[in-house]
């Protein structure tokens, strides 16, 4: 029989392969792919109100059209342009302004409960990692409390886009003056740069999801270590998805449904990463008894 690793009170190197197998064994447990694939639903429906509402708020501050263009380049490397063009189709057509107020009025509640209902089954997600039994009780205040907090979920991502956009913005000005002093050195300068200022935002709002989506309390040390390793993969997981989708196409054989086939695998082999972090989380927590208490336990 195999001896199990002791673990001491503290971090150390060594115990990282252990950590990845320990999650690894938890994280398979749990079923992950089929949490993904519940997660991906949701997102496609909430895909068109979550977009729009973040062009918006962005929008306000760095223009619409510059937002829209940006979210398409981000979609056309992650995806490919043609599931780019027809999402960019998708928000025009979502955005039509000849409504009068009660239509609007509905259109804007319905946008608001659709763009927070991915978070909403990300929080449930997590809890279920996290081994969180969750509140049974149900009262339209909890309700509505769970979608304010998947609504600021969504503000936070469209200030963190406004930091990326920046910094890219930044970046390339640094690129084209680097390019005068330099040859190839600025260019994997450049490259550098924005793969750290990548891995460093999405810590953040992985971060900001371990911390205040499950309904658990847990300290920030064991946040931050979890959320940067989940952000490296992600950003690993990111360029691989990108360079499968570019050579194998796999919408392609869906005709008009591509896209949303598209949408679908790639949001679940990133809820994938994402669940495989939150587990290494949790698994981090207790093995070296960092603070991880579930809320239900606390108001008993």
């Amino acid at each position: 029989m195999k001896k199990e690793h002791m673990y001491e009170d503290h971090f150390r190197i060594k115990d990282f392969p252990y950590l990845i197998l320990d999650t690894f064994k938890a994280w398979n447990q749990v079923r992950p792919w089929r949490l993904s694939a519940v997660v991906a639903y949701y997102a496609v429906l909430s895909l068109p109100a979550l977009l729009i509402i973040i062009i918006n708020v962005i929008g306000s501050i760095w223009g619409t059209e510059i937002v829209q263009g940006q979210l398409t380049n981000e979609f056309s490397s992650a995806l490919g342009p043609n599931a780019a063009r027809t999402i960019e189709e998708i928000i025009q057509d979502t955005q039509n302004k000849d409504k009068n107020l009660i239509s609007t009025i509905i259109g804007i509640a319905t946008l608001l409960f659709g763009a927070t209902g991915v978070f909403y089954q990300l929080k449930i997600s997590l809890n279920e990692i996290w081994r969180i039994k969750g509140f049974q009780d149900f009262s339209f205040l909890k309700l509505i409390t769970e979608r304010a907090k998947s609504l600021a979920f969504i503000l936070v991502i469209g200030f963190l886009l406004l930091i990326s956009f920046i910094i890219t913005a930044v970046i390339a000005a640094l690129n084209d003056y680097l390019k005068s002093l330099f040859t190839e050195i600025a260019i994997y300068l450049a490259y550098g740069i924005d793969v750290v200022s990548s891995i460093g935002i999405i810590t953040i709002l992985f971060a900001l999801m371990f911390k205040f989506l499950p309904d658990a309390k847990i300290k920030w040390r064991a946040v931050w270590f979890g959320a940067f390793l989940t952000a490296v993969l992600f950003v690993i997981g990111k360029f691989l998805l990108g360079l499968y989708f570019g050579e194998a196409n796999p919408g392609s054989t869906y005709g008009a449904a591509g896209t949303i086939v598209l949408v679908l695998l790639w949001v679940s082999y990133s809820c994938l990463i994402l669940f495989f972090g939150a587990q290494f989380t949790y698994i981090y927590a207790k093995k070296y008894n960092i603070l991880f208490v579930p809320y239900y336990e606390l108001k008993n």
